[in-house]
């Protein structure tokens, strides 16, 4: 399971009570989605031209880039021509690679 990202220490500590009251059975599942909501940091955001830019800038090739990003060079093509967005682990690796380069995943 990917460790929840809050948007902050404050909203981490809001979250924490709001489970708490779930488990108690004092807050609904709906309710709960809504403190979900409000504190967890939504996963970045790719465009195709982003992902396309990024590589680039990693000057390697698509197959390359599936390598590292550990998918396939279909799934590559797919993100790069707006088919499929990257979501979960591989748009936070996209982040990471887009901040610091790609050799940090050497």
């Amino acid at each position: 399971m990917t460790a929840k990202r809050f948007k902050s220490d404050a909203f981490e500590a809001i979250h924490s009570a709001a489970s708490g009251l779930r488990k108690a059975k004092v807050i609904d599942t709906k309710t709960m989605r809504e403190y979900e909501d409000l504190c967890l940091e939504e996963p970045p955001h790719f465009e195709a031209k982003d992902i396309v830019l990024i590589r680039k800038a990693a000057k390697v090739s698509q197959p390359i880039f599936a390598l590292y990003l550990n998918t396939s060079t279909s799934t590559v093509q797919k993100w790069e021509s707006g088919q499929k967005h990257p979501s979960g682990m591989a748009a936070r690796l996209l982040q990471v690679v887009k901040k610091h380069g790609l050799e940090v995943l050497t």
